[in-house]
């Protein structure tokens, strides 16, 4: 596919969504807000690259982080409307993974 004919606002979308762990935090997140904990442990992120990528998906108004008032005080992150319209994008993805990938000695 010729360089020049590939939309800039398709490249952005696929720059986004390629960027380590940034899917996976996403789709961590269709299931309702989570703790910051709660991501890490779910996916195996380093505390440093998970807090990168969530100011990163804030900033992009993908992800909203919610500080809500306790003893200690909760931050919980969940995702905007934008961030909900990547669901099927994302289900669509998992959906072909099932079908087409094999994971092997080989591949890791």
């Amino acid at each position: 596919m010729n360089q020049s004919t590939i939309c800039p606002k398709f490249e952005k979308a696929i720059s986004i969504i390629s960027q380590r762990w940034t899917a996976l935090v996403i789709y961590q997140l269709l299931s309702g807000p989570k703790r910051f904990s709660e991501i890490q442990s779910s996916i195996g992120i380093s505390g440093k690259v998970l807090s990168d990528r969530l100011k990163e998906l804030e900033q992009m108004k993908i992800v909203r982080r919610k500080v809500i008032p306790a003893t200690p005080v909760i931050i919980e992150y969940s995702l905007t409307e934008k961030g909900r319209s990547m669901e099927p994008i994302l289900k669509s993805i998992e959906e072909w993974s099932q079908q087409w990938i094999t994971i092997d000695s080989a591949e890791s």
